[in-house]
């Protein structure tokens, strides 16, 4: 039968019901025909190299991927009735990640919570990027794809992220399964003639178990962490207090058994002990009572056997005895016996194991199975073990007795065989020769025969006493001869009449005490989790190896696990609360709801849904009683040095404030590190929207009434708290208001320059269509200045570069003047006269700096002099009736704007009828920067720099006021830029336009103009 005509045979190929597949069978075998190359992807890049090596006769032409870890390897091959070129590589197990998506994924960006209910995303991480590339690459060439990762969850899983990356570049793509428990030439060919398609529902069992990890693992850990750091700083400062659905349990067996063995009271017990010498030794008979916890009743039954001490032999008997074979391997007794008896921890075995299986010694080491199937050929298998020196003799005396016969355990998962050598190797080291040869040993001697024996019993009676005695004579060795990992010897005693008497060479009343438990070995604790169904076969030692670095358990000289301080209090902090999370019974009852996903008997949303809502009302109730694990630990760590509320541990669930205009995610308020608010959209990095409100904002909150007039609903009203002279005196400094734009009030004293088209009215007033842009930047404590980003769709008289150079911030305009002429500081502090002593043209100047150093503040103490000199003087300044006014009729509160050092001008002149923010006469200045400005005069404030209140305005531009006489408003109608409170006076449109424009300086972080590294909402 060729290979196409065996593909489509009764037990070969299963189409499922995808979209590609829905065609009649002449399509699918035109498809079929149309296949010249095929991609296949093994799980690692030995594998790949082994089937390649095994499908190709060795004459594959290996060449280079994108990763140098996963090379490529093309042969020729006949697949579907033809010859076609098969294109062999590889990944390096899971190609995709589960992670939060921005900003959940930092620890400080939400209460832990909200981790429960938050968006998760699959990606490609960085290190596996080129693994992806080579995939892409390769599969452009391809008519069909053959996933030969390892046939089990994890490598079902792997199989569909393949499949995922392939498809995105070939939706139309052909897929098949090659289905394969060892690495041989028989096996790898028998997956090519039987091609199946992938199990989409263990996928799912395993996408369900990630994202449950992710999420439980997550709070929990972050809950943990960051509250017992600020509860014992001393000693947890740097410590990462993880939390696992898997590795707790585990940590809760060693737990157990500790405060077993601590709760343990030894208990007196007494017996009485009978010994006859003989020719060939000394022969033991034990009391049938065993033992007697009372010391008195013990005594008398001794005396009682001493006044008569004659021993008759009232029963002699004799039966075969048998030591039976062990069963075929699996990976969980494979674990454990490797544990025991070659004391290779577990991690350490999977991992030899796994490389024995890829280079073709053994079958796939990862099974639950301990029966053999029939139509596995178990001798040709012992056969290959013939030409060993050690146990090659035994292997031929299987052979010559009638052929192995091994023992058949109960479980299979009908996947994979019991672990087996499948071929002879003779040049390994190591661990790894240790290995394969118990592996092998193993097998040979699990299909040999049972060790055969006669065991004698003797039964005396001494003053109505009964004491027994027994012997073994081993008659057959069987498979211990091949085995040496486990023991029987010979008991010999003398041969004992029935009916006959003797004297006892002793008669001993003997004490003790009951022993506690041992310590817990890893064979044991691997048998408890199995037992209890926490992990699989395949994560034991992960989790076992998780709990040990952690710090939660250690190994004691003998290899036994014993608690460690920090284990033993969050174990019994949780238990303390009346959650049993050290308990397996959580964990299993999801890997029981895993299995009958894989069934097909559950439904993956489902099991999801309840899972998380399980573990979130468990995690709402923990932190609820989060005193308690402090309690626990301070048993010890000792008393606890820092305290930690809530909301100080970790930020409150944020509220979204409004949606995003342009993404539509939420916008939620945070707090930045140096102090200050910026409101921030949800969907960043991929969104930049965020408006930041100025220093004066000394603090803000959601509150919970909503505005009636923006849109889209709902848009919450903030809760503002300025600070003291930085609004209008008409203006509360505890004021609630819309930052939606119908507060005229607050779009002119925060200066929002935010897209709003999209929430508010069509008919509202105060829509200005021509304000675009969403980031808006504000002046933050720093004196730094940011950057208005602008979207794409704004024409270029809407897009704000401004420099980035560091000004200094002008102080606060309301910093009275006491007739001293004393200079203020941004603070309102008396500003501190120092004199530059650096070698430099400014040698010897004289300026102003902050007293205290909290603020920027900088003046040149003669620039300082000269701008006093050019004010006019106090109760001089020319009415202005309107000017200066805000859209509310509040006076325009004096915002610190640019001085005219920006423009690089000392000169001055009278600013004639021009009057400034602050009802006073303008000064008018030239501009002395090179530039396409240079030599253009300009108005502006004519008090000191640190109390202007920074009008500006052009001379040549000097046109009435409009209708309403506000100069300053005419001027943000028509360029899209205003000196509102608190926020940096731009240039204008035409001295910024695109041709001219600096390039602005951007983050490092997210290389978005605005901002500084410092700064950074990314960085918080």
């Amino acid at each position: 039968m060729g290979a196409r005509a065996r593909l489509f045979a009764g037990g070969g190929l299963r189409m499922l019901p995808q979209p590609w597949r829905l065609l009649s069978r002449a399509a699918e075998d035109a498809a079929l025909q149309r296949i010249r190359k095929v991609l296949c992807v093994a799980e690692k890049n030995d594998a790949a190299r082994g089937i390649a090596e095994l499908l190709s006769n060795s004459r594959m032409r290996r060449r280079e991927g994108f990763s140098k870890f996963n090379k490529i390897y093309e042969y020729d091959y006949q697949m579907f009735g033809q010859n076609v070129t098969m294109v062999m590589t590889s990944v390096s197990g899971h190609l995709l990640a589960h992670d939060f998506k921005m900003p959940f994924r930092k620890w400080h960006s939400c209460n832990p919570l909200a981790l429960f209910d938050a968006e998760i995303e699959k990606y490609c991480p960085e290190n596996y990027i080129d693994i992806k590339r080579t995939l892409e690459r390769e599969i452009q060439q391809c008519q069909a794809l053959v996933i030969w990762t390892d046939c089990d969850r994890e490598g079902e899983n792997i199989g569909f992220e393949i499949i995922h990356v392939c498809k995105a570049v070939k939706p139309n793509l052909c897929v098949f399964r090659a289905r394969f428990s060892e690495i041989t030439l028989h096996a790898v060919r028998t997956a090519c003639e039987n091609l199946t398609q992938p199990d989409q529902k263990t996928s799912d069992a395993v996408d369900v178990r990630q994202e449950l990890d992710l999420r439980i693992g997550a709070a929990f850990t972050r809950f943990q962490t960051l509250r017992l750091r600020k509860i014992f700083p001393d000693i947890l400062a740097d410590q990462l207090i993880s939390y696992g659905s898997c590795q707790f349990p585990t940590l809760g067996f060693v737990v157990e058994r500790f405060k077993a063995i601590q709760a343990f009271v030894p208990e007196a017990f007494y017996k009485i002990k009978v010994t006859h010498d003989h020719e060939d030794g000394s022969v033991v008979f034990n009391w049938k009572r065993n033992r007697l916890f009372n010391h008195t009743a013990c005594l008398v039954l001794y005396q009682m056997c001493m006044e008569d001490p004659v021993a008759t032999v009232v029963e002699v008997g004799s039966k075969p005895k048998s030591k039976w074979r062990p069963l075929p391997l699996d990976t969980v007794e494979l674990e454990k016996l490797a544990s025991r008896k070659l004391k290779i921890n577990a991690k350490e075995t999977m991992r030899i194991s796994e490389k024995l299986y890829t280079q073709g010694f053994i079958s796939y080491p990862r099974t639950e199975t301990n029966i053999f199937p029939k139509e596995l050929n178990l001798s040709a298998l012992v056969q290959q073990q013939t030409q060993d020196p050690n146990w090659g003799a035994f292997a031929q005396r299987i052979l010559d007795q009638g052929g192995p016969t091994p023992r058949s355990g109960n479980k299979s998962d009908q996947a994979h065989p019991p672990i087996h050598p499948t071929k002879y190797a003779a040049n390994l080291q190591g661990n790894e020769q240790r290995l394969y040869e118990f592996i092998v040993r193993h097998f040979l001697a699990c299909c040999s025969q049972d060790a055969k024996g006669q065991e004698t019993t003797v039964e005396i009676d001494i003053a109505h006493e009964r004491f027994v005695a027994q012997g073994l004579m081993i008659l057959a060795r069987n498979y211990l001869e091949v085995y040496p990992y486990e023991k029987w010897s010979d008991k010999v005693i003398p041969l004992y009449q029935k009916g006959s008497r003797f004297q006892p060479t002793t008669v001993e009343m003997v004490d003790g005490e009951t022993s506690p438990p041992l310590l817990l070995t890893e064979a044991d604790l691997i048998a408890l989790m199995e037992k209890h169904g926490i992990g699989t076969d395949a994560t034991h030692a992960e989790h076992i190896e998780t709990i040990k670095t952690r710090m939660y358990v250690g190994l004691t000289d003998d290899q036994r696990f014993l608690p460690g301080h920090l284990g033993m209090g969050l174990v019994e902090g949780y238990d303390s609360m009346g959650y049993e999370m050290s308990k397996p019974d959580l964990r299993a009852e999801l890997e029981a709801d895993l299995k009958l996903i894989c069934e097909g008997k559950k439904d993956k949303s489902v099991v999801l849904q309840q899972q998380v809502q399980k573990y979130k009302q468990v995690f709402i109730e923990a932190v609820a009683r989060a005193n308690k694990l402090d309690q626990a630990l301070a048993q010890y760590f000792g008393e606890a040095t820092g305290s930690a509320e809530q909301e100080e541990v970790y930020p409150a669930t944020p509220l979204s404030v409004r949606k995003c205009p342009q993404c539509n995610n939420d916008m939620v308020l945070k707090t930045k590190k140096n102090g200050g608010f910026y409101l921030s959209c949800m969907g960043y990095p991929a969104c930049k929207t965020v408006v930041w409100f100025p220093d004066f904002v000394l603090d803000v909150a959601r509150d919970r009434s909503i505005c009636a007039v923006c849109k889209p609903h709902p848009v919450h009203r903030l809760k503002f708290k300025f600070k003291r002279g930085s609004v209008p005196p008409v203006m509360p400094l505890e004021f609630v208001g819309c930052i939606g734009g119908c507060d005229d009030m607050l779009k002119e004293l925060l200066d929002l320059k935010y897209l709003n088209r999209s929430s508010q009215p069509a008919s509202s007033a105060n829509q200005e269509t021509n304000h675009s842009q969403v980031n808006n930047s504000f002046n933050r404590a720093s004196g730094e200045n940011r950057h208005v980003r602008g979207t794409t769709n704004l024409a270029p008289r809407h897009l704000l570069s401004v420099s980035s150079t560091r000004i200094p911030r002008p102080a606060p305009s309301a910093a009275p003047d006491d007739g001293n002429n004393a200079v203020v500081c941004n603070c309102g502090n008396e500003a501190l006269l120092l004199t530059v002593r650096k070698e430099g043209p400014n040698q010897g100047r004289q300026f102003y700096k902050c007293s205290a150093g909290t603020c920027n503040f900088f003046l040149w103490a003669d620039q300082q002099s000269e701008d006093r000199n050019n004010a006019v003087p106090r109760g001089s300044a020319l009415p202005q009736p309107s000017a200066g006014r805000g859209p509310a009729g509040f006076q325009r509160p004096g915002g610190g704007g640019r001085g005219p050092e920006l423009f690089g001008s000392s000169s001055s002149a009278p600013g004639g009828g021009t009057v400034c923010n602050c009802d006073q006469p303008a000064v008018t200045r030239t501009v002395q920067k090179d530039g396409p400005n240079k030599g253009r005069q300009f108005h502006t404030c004519s008090k000191p720099r640190e109390r202007q209140c920074g009008f500006f305005q052009w001379a040549d531009e000097n046109t009435g006021p409009g209708p309403s006489g506000d100069v300053s408003l005419n001027h943000f109608d028509s360029s899209g830029f205003s000196r509102g409170l608190g926020s940096k006076a731009k240039r204008p449109g035409s001295f910024f336009s695109e041709a001219t424009a600096k390039k602005p300086r951007t983050c490092s972080i997210c290389h978005q103009p605005g901002h500084t590294r410092k700064t950074c909402p990314q960085n918080h």
